[in-house]
């Protein structure tokens, strides 16, 4: 196997729980309502640095689908699975979208928030 290299990606970006391999920008993020096995999902746009697995027909929450999982590329964990084809019409939207499982990313989005916050005290405890 050869070495692996990865799109570093500038801005926002939620990020392998596993290793920090960045998949996606927050401005790719298309929903938050959906949901995994294990909890919540995350519907994007657009994911980089993962492989694909084979393509299999699941039956899911909304209907039967024709997916492939996605796995980190950096350290092979399961992350979650592109859509490929969606067997009911209504459902069309969301081929060639990704899924990411919640529980498996992390995001810059929530620690840049807790670093504004963490700022933000301690500029107002300076002015005491």
């Amino acid at each position: 196997m050869g070495r692996v290299f990865f799109l570093d990606l500038e801005g926002r970006a939620y990020r392998c729980v596993f290793c920090q391999t960045p998949f996606a920008l927050a401005d790719h993020v298309l929903s938050r309502s959906f949901s995994c096995s294990r909890g919540r999902a995350y519907l994007f746009s657009k994911v980089v640095n993962v492989t694909l697995g084979t393509q299999v027909e699941r039956l899911m929450i909304s209907g039967m689908h024709t997916v492939e999982d996605i796995f980190c590329c950096c350290c092979g964990q399961i992350v979650g699975w592109k859509y490929i084809i969606a067997h009911e019409k209504s459902e069309a939207y969301k081929e060639g979208k990704f899924v990411l499982e919640r529980w498996r990313i992390v995001d810059d989005v929530e620690e840049e928030l807790n670093l504004d916050a963490n700022a933000s005290s301690s500029e107002s405890d300076e002015n005491l």
